[in-house]
């Protein structure tokens, strides 16, 4: 019988998620069809056949403690760590949940899809990558669409990433250290065939949410669709995108003016 060498990981999806939204304070907290974006996010991560563990990575500040409360009164694990610095805090929550593998969702994206997610880290496992991604923000080419992100891994080249990133934007955005220099680190990109990269399903401002609430309201407001669901209802209704197509996406070197002046 043949033994199988495929590495195995403990792999633990970090959901991060804070209040302080710059563009749509509290927005991680908004509901959608009667419930918190947080546990749409963490409810449609739970379904990933590849996920050991799903866990929420939110901040010290205060004003994240509903955060916590929602997290505690949920069974989710929680860790509370940096504001501005969210490697150290994506770090520090690796090492608290034991994760070989790190799996970097964020709480605005309730649309995320658990098979996106097994794809991704499947072809993180299979090609020994350290890092791989279903897409890179700007300027780099993205096939999928914006709001089912997920980036992927090992807690070795986490680690390095953290004692070695010195930029602002490679601290504030967690993974750029690992992908903005070819060569420093394995890179894998998880493409579709077709482009759909320029889809806005992500939720930073007003125009973001209400465009999330109809889509889920026009599919009965269940949380079981994928999202080729999403694409065919676009399809059949292409005006929904008109809703926040004038969003601009933010790109890799942006950060969070707060941080700056800090």
């Amino acid at each position: 019988m043949a033994v199988d060498q495929t590495p195995k990981y403990h792999t633990v999806a970090i959901i991060q998620a804070r209040m302080g939204s710059s563009r749509l304070p509290g927005k991680v907290l908004q509901e959608i069809n009667g419930r918190p974006m947080l546990d749409w996010v963490v409810t449609r991560a739970g379904r990933a056949e590849t996920v050991d563990e799903v866990a929420v990575a939110t901040t010290t500040d205060t004003s994240d403690d509903p955060i916590e409360t929602f997290c505690t009164t949920h069974d989710v694990p929680v860790f509370r760590g940096s504001v501005f610095d969210v490697l150290d805090r994506y770090y520090q929550a690796a090492r608290a949940f034991d994760a070989d593998a790190i799996v970097r969702l964020t709480a605005d994206c309730p649309l995320l899809d658990p098979q996106v997610i097994d794809l991704t880290v499947r072809r993180f496992v299979e090609t020994g990558a350290d890092f791989a991604a279903n897409r890179l923000p700007p300027p780099f080419r993205r096939t999928f669409p914006i709001g089912l992100d997920t980036e992927v891994c090992s807690f070795a080249a986490l680690e390095q990433a953290w004692k070695e990133a010195k930029q602002t934007y490679q601290r504030e955005h967690v993974m750029p250290y690992l992908y903005d220099q070819e060569g420093r680190f394995k890179v894998v990109v998880v493409d579709h065939t077709q482009d759909f990269g320029a889809q806005r399903w992500t939720v930073d401002t007003p125009e973001d949410l209400e465009f999330v609430r109809q889509v889920v309201a026009r599919l009965d407001g269940r949380d079981d669709f994928n999202w080729l669901a999403v694409l065919d209802l676009l399809k059949r209704e292409p005006d929904l995108l008109a809703i926040n197509a004038q969003i601009q996406h933010k790109t890799m070197v942006d950060v969070d003016e707060r941080n700056e002046s800090k």
